[in-house]
């Protein structure tokens, strides 16, 4: 503030003096009460979107949505097993008896195109034993149909024609021991029969087939066995024993 003038005498007021330097800055007041607000600004520009925050937790599962419509049939799959065999069924009502067909033609007549049958009886036949290499004795005849099949001494027969023969023979013996089918001298590996233990038959069946004619078969006791055989006589009784050798030409 500028210095202060001595007063004058009332008179005229002069000039005013040039202002003089500032003073000071004097302490600051206390602070006024807030003014009232002022008006809302308008919205700034949207500023760019922030990044993603994390997921958040999963949230509980909704209702279930309708049925949606059937897809299309798949592929037929693997036939699976076999069930259970279900329960019989009822018996069904038996239907009319059919008509009496017409009575076939007569067939051809059988095969059986001759046949013999030679024995023994204990005793008096095959009173000695037969050692092994040895044929038995059927010295008796029985009937006997055809002339193919004939007897050529007590023990060979005679096969006149080529074929098939049937051979049955039964022996009754008091040891073990075999018997086996012989044909022109030659044993017949697959006819021999045998048995482990004494005193019952022994009992022999083969199919025979010739190549020549006039064959001759003999029932034996093969050569080289340890045993001769004692053909048995009054086997099981008073009477005497039979041995048979039956022979049937098939073909």
């Amino acid at each position: 503030m500028g210095a202060q003038g001595i007063p004058g005498e009332a008179g005229a007021v002069g000039p005013q003096g040039p202002q003089g330097n500032p003073g000071p800055a004097g302490a600051i007041g206390p602070q006024g009460f807030p003014g009232p607000a002022g008006a809302v600004g308008p919205t700034g520009a949207t500023g760019a979107a922030g990044p993603a925050g994390p997921a958040g937790a999963t949230g509980a599962v909704g209702p279930a949505g309708a049925v949606g419509p059937a897809g299309p049939a798949g592929a037929t799959g693997a036939v699976g097993p076999a069930g259970a065999v279900g329960p019989t069924g009822a018996t069904g009502v038996a239907g009319p008896a059919g008509a009496t067909g017409s009575t076939g033609a007569t067939g051809a007549a059988g095969s059986v195109l001759g046949f013999a049958d030679f024995f023994a009886l204990m005793p008096p036949d095959n009173a000695a034993t037969v050692a092994p290499g040895t044929d038995v004795s059927f010295p008796q005849d029985g009937p006997t149909s055809g002339t193919t099949i004939a007897r050529t001494g007590p023990s060979s027969f005679n096969l006149a024609a080529i074929g098939t023969y049937q051979i049955l023979f039964q022996v009754s013996i008091n040891e073990a021991g075999q018997l086996i089918l012989t044909l022109n001298g030659a044993d017949l590996a697959p006819t021999v029969v045998g048995r482990a233990t004494g005193t019952s038959q022994i009992v022999g069946m083969a199919l025979v087939q010739t190549t020549v004619i006039n064959s001759i078969l003999t029932v034996r006791n093969p050569a080289g066995n340890a045993t001769a055989l004692t053909i048995t006589p009054l086997a099981g009784g008073t009477r005497p024993v039979s041995a048979h050798l039956v022979i049937t030409q098939l073909a």
